[in-house]
């Protein structure tokens, strides 16, 4: 079971970075209203606040995209490597990692190697999420079907509205994912999955290969290739690389 929601901090404090944005924001733009050489310093300023993290985001962005699953998970170790109860978080991250680029064995077996205890009844979520995808994946489709359905009915955790909508895409995006390799999709899903695929490059390609599969099923083949455009070469230990070559198979010539 999962453990005690944590309590949700004042809406004061869950507002405030965004009121000083805006309010950041506003006094700049009155400045350059009066003065327009201040456009110049205020946007080297803005710069040399922002890029270094849009750049670091950027990268991070990029570098999941590409699929590479064992450099995605070597650029984690510094942070895992302080991470609190690391013999059960290390792995569940890394299965989580190979769950979202469909390494179904390696993350099974990262799974096998978390230790069991607080710290992994308290990752339910987590591991619902991940289990969830490996069932759709090996093709246990009631099982994954009945484990997002659980996901979407957890309350959500405390933060701010743009987290906990991205959580909330992430949610429906799995159920729809489920049900795409069920082939049980229902009206609106490939929006869902389109939504849930932007939310978090992580799992990216898992739901473009459930919108595709939809795509299909629903009579429409023709939109496969632009759906896995710029996919990766996925290896053999991918259960991506099957999926790949039967979906645009199924595409029109």
């Amino acid at each position: 079971m999962p453990g005690p929601t944590p309590q949700r901090p004042s809406r004061a404090f869950v507002f405030l970075p965004v009121a000083v944005a805006g309010l950041s924001a506003i006094l700049v733009a009155q400045m350059i209203a009066r003065d327009t050489r201040f456009a110049v310093p205020l946007l080297g300023v803005a710069l040399l606040l922002f890029l270094p993290s849009f750049l670091a985001r950027w990268r991070m962005r990029r570098l999941l995209l590409s699929g590479d699953v064992e450099q995605i998970i070597g650029s984690w170790q510094g942070s895992i490597e302080t991470l609190p109860q690391r013999e059960t978080m290390a792995p569940l991250l890394q299965a989580t990692a190979y769950a979202s680029y469909g390494w179904v064995e390696a993350a099974r077996r990262a799974l096998d190697r978390a230790v069991k205890g607080p710290a992994w009844d308290a990752a339910f979520e987590q591991r619902l999420f991940v289990e969830a995808l490996l069932d759709a994946f090996e093709g246990e489709r009631d099982a994954a079907m009945r484990k997002a359905e659980v996901l979407q009915v957890l309350p959500l955790p405390a933060g701010g509205p743009l987290a906990r909508r991205r959580i909330t895409r992430l949610r429906h995006g799995l159920a729809a994912l489920a049900r795409a390799f069920a082939h049980a999709s229902v009206d609106g899903d490939a929006s869902v999955l389109a939504r849930a695929a932007t939310a978090s490059p992580l799992v990216h390609w898992a739901m473009r290969y459930a919108q595709a599969i939809v795509a299909v099923d629903r009579g429409r083949p023709a939109e496969v290739p632009s759906l896995l455009s710029g996919a990766p070469a996925w290896p053999e230990a991918s259960a991506f690389r099957t999926y790949h070559g039967e979906l645009l198979a199924r595409a029109p010539a």
